[in-house]
């Protein structure tokens, strides 16, 4: 394969204020930002001050969530049209943050995949493939890229979102809950390499939200009994801006 060529940072210009402006000044680089949770998070990033760098796979979805964060929001985000599943081109993201800002204040990794449910021997090895990708080695591959970012930062923190089928051995869940556990055990072990510095790695749990991967999981549930993924925006927005959350040894659930 040739080499990866470089994420494109696309800048906006100006947008009107918002009054809450907790994160004024901060860095945020938020994964799977078109849409569900990484989507909203975004948005509470921005509406609290925070300069967002929105990534995902579809350009015209990332242009649509840059005209709402505009109009509620500012500063306007960055927009980075990129497959998470490309390691070469999460390197490239990172050097792009640290020539433009030289340092990431936070962190959320949203992006995830279900792949369906299914038993554990009738799993398409390129379903089990592309889930590993997303789930857990494009957070490895953000860790490896953006740790120096994140300690450049005097309160980084990196919020990684996982679910309660990592822990609760239901069948057919076996791929995407794999992916969680890993996930889980592999940001426990990053928290506990950089608890002597100001950075955090935190593990959310938002529980059930209405979000199309929760529809494919759950066709029949009535979307209106789940929290909508505003709701948990909020929280992770608010969990960036702790001052200590301290390390993840047990997962934090975003709502019970």
């Amino acid at each position: 394969m040739g080499a990866t060529a470089p994420p494109e940072l696309i800048a906006e210009t100006t947008t009107p204020m918002n009054h809450d402006q907790s994160l004024a000044g901060r860095i945020a680089l938020v994964t799977g930002a078109t849409r569900g949770i990484g989507r909203a998070s975004a948005l509470a990033l921005a509406q609290a001050g925070a300069h967002v760098i929105a990534v995902g796979r579809t350009q015209g979805a990332l242009e649509d969530l840059d005209d709402e964060i505009r109009s509620v929001a500012s500063p306007p985000p960055t927009l980075v049209p990129m497959d998470l599943t490309d390691g070469g081109a999460i390197d490239q993201l990172g050097l792009a943050i640290f020539e433009r800002h030289k340092r990431l204040d936070i962190l959320v990794h949203g992006a995830g995949a279900l792949g369906g449910l299914r038993p554990v021997a009738h799993v398409p090895p390129t379903v089990w493939d592309m889930i590993l990708a997303t789930n857990l080695t494009s957070a490895y591959r953000l860790i490896r890229s953006l740790e120096p970012l994140l300690r450049a930062s005097d309160r980084g923190r990196a919020i990684f979102l996982t679910d309660a089928a990592a822990r609760n051995e239901e069948p057919f869940w076996g791929a995407y809950a794999a992916s969680k556990a890993a996930l889980e055990a592999l940001v426990r072990a990053w928290a506990s390499e950089v608890s002597l510095s100001p950075l955090r790695a935190i593990l959310a749990d938002p529980g059930p939200t209405r979000t199309k991967l929760r529809a494919q999981a759950f066709p029949g549930e009535d979307p209106k009994d789940l929290a909508s993924p505003s709701e948990i925006g909020r929280l992770i927005a608010n969990l960036a801006g702790s001052v200590d959350p301290g390390p993840p040894t047990t997962v934090i659930e975003l709502r019970s």
